[in-house]
């Protein structure tokens, strides 16, 4: 990886942060490769300087932590200028892009004065977002995303068309590029409106001050345009529309001097020539860092997050109850369900669970549910994946009971559930106590996977003040919080279990 303000050549890795899931300029492919225009563009210069490309998918919320701890070299994945300009060390643009809206191909919204009352999805620390948002978000845009529903924030433009295709959200708001290449590749399921949201460029970001490695790209960059190779990857893509690299461009350039390109086509330079800079955002600038403002901020999902936690002990626990009984019934087919069902709860991701549940409905059965079953999703997902494990823990317990203790109550005539509820149950409840505990504690921790399914907690919330500000400070807040909630968590489960020692 290159260092701060090292030159380029210096050595062999130039690591590339992208953003795995924006086609066309950097996703997976079917052949688990990561391609697109960003990528052929970051190939080409990679090889001309010697340099072995390492491709690195990054979670777009924490680039900017990504890049300033030297993990990555740079931000090249459709990363827009505007608003950013004084964040970063930039090349000049190479793109002009647009943000628009999306809907299906039968809905009613024709123009963008109709998204009002809708419910209107994008990606988070996204243009589109700050383009409907944002502090530089033009008096018609505000008064638009004011006059919507809900904006709801996903994390990636997958979860965004998938949002739109099961009818949970009326429109998405994204750029043209990735538009475009939707559009084409999911035949005339939707339509792009002919209104646009606003209008911006896309440039390498560098971290702040590292120029030597930035006019290297940069000048890279400038020789593939004499020569054609930058004409025929922006060909091979379809984005002749939004190329926009050109030799004389030197807005964003810092230093007041633009890299000289002569090893080619001799070109005049320009030299000594005053950097031209778009007015600065105040997004990430003016937030104030301190403890008190970043709580403040975070405990907008603070009340999400709690109320995960509550709903899924109230409906999970006693769930595991039947779940035990079916698994130690002496019925062979309620055993195998149960063994089943537990097997599958615990041997697979809880978010991939979040997910069948939330789009299951509509993918399997073609059931369009309300917006509102985001929540309840959340809910249902976490109380099933919790029951199951409940019911491993009741089961532990209950055959830690001696089989005397069973023996003795049926001699002194009680009956079966009589000796379960009056002497198995109270013992079995004192015992699981500690394992329990363990898993209250698991699901504080686990409720920031809600986001899986667009439903924003603290910790989602954490992300995106932290990437707001460019600052790691939101999250060790959050992890505070987290500490502090399990520390209340944990005592209350302490004192429960004090309070059942005359069980021993």
């Amino acid at each position: 990886i290159f260092g701060h303000g090292m030159q380029a050549d210096a050595k062999q890795k130039f690591v590339v942060g992208f953003d795995a899931s924006f086609p066309p300029y950097g996703y997976l492919s079917d052949d688990g490769e990561y391609i697109g225009f960003d990528l052929d563009l970051a190939a080409e210069v990679a090889k001309r300087n010697g340099w072995e490309l390492v491709k690195q998918p990054i979670d777009w919320e924490a680039k900017d932590t990504e890049l300033k701890v030297g993990n990555i070299d740079c931000i090249w994945n459709g990363f827009t200028m505007n608003g950013r300009e004084k964040q970063y060390t930039w090349t000049t643009p190479y793109v002009d892009n647009s943000q628009i809206v999306i809907v299906n191909k039968d809905s009613d919204i024709k123009k963008l004065s109709d998204l009002k009352g809708k419910i209107v999805c994008v990606q988070s620390d996204s243009s589109a977002l700050v383009a409907l948002k944002g502090d530089d978000a033009t008096k018609e845009n505000k008064e638009l995303a004011a006059s919507m529903k809900e904006i709801t924030e996903v994390g990636d433009y997958n979860s965004a068309f998938m949002n739109l295709e099961s009818g949970m959200v009326d429109a998405i708001c994204m750029d043209i590029g990735v538009a475009s290449y939707k559009l084409e590749a999911s035949g005339d399921k939707y339509k792009m409106l002919d209104e646009r949201l606003s209008s911006e460029e896309y440039g390498i970001g560098f971290k702040r001050g590292n120029t030597e490695l930035r006019d290297k790209v940069q000048v890279t960059l400038l020789e593939m345009l004499q020569d054609g190779t930058f004409d025929t990857i922006v060909k091979k893509w379809k984005l002749e529309d939004s190329a926009c690299l050109s030799l004389d461009d030197k807005t964003y350039i810092d230093g007041g001097k633009v890299p000289e390109v002569a090893k080619i086509t001799p070109v005049p330079q320009k030299t000594d020539v005053q950097e031209t800079v778009a007015p600065e955002s105040t997004s990430a600038n003016t937030g104030k860092k301190s403890f008190v403002n970043i709580a403040l901020r975070l405990s907008e999902g603070m009340g999400a997050t709690l109320l995960i936690f509550v709903l899924t002990l109230v409906f999970s626990m006693p769930l595991g109850l039947p779940l035990t009984a079916m698994r130690m019934s002496k019925i062979k087919v309620l055993q195998w369900i149960a063994k089943i069902y537990i097997s599958i709860m615990r041997g697979t991701p809880l978010m991939l669970q979040l997910l069948v549940v939330f789009y299951g409905p509509y993918y399997i059965f073609k059931i369009k549910l309300p917006y509102e079953y985001r929540f309840y999703a959340v809910i249902i997902g976490f109380a099933l994946n919790y029951a199951a494990y409940f019911a491993e823990i009741y089961r532990s317990g209950i055959q830690s009971i001696p089989v005397g203790q069973r023996e003795a109550a049926e001699v002194l005539g009680y009956s079966r559930a009589g000796t379960f509820f009056k002497i198995i149950f109270p013992q079995m409840v004192k015992r699981i106590m500690p394992p329990v505990t363990n898993e209250v504690i698991t699901l504080v921790k686990d409720t920031s996977l809600a986001f899986a399914v667009a439903y924003t907690e603290m910790f989602t919330v954490a992300k995106q003040v932290s990437s707001s500000m460019a600052s790691v400070m939101p999250l060790f807040v959050a992890g505070l919080f987290y500490y502090i909630f399990n520390f209340i968590v944990a005592y209350a489960m302490e004192m429960i279990e004090k309070k059942l020692d005359y069980y021993r």
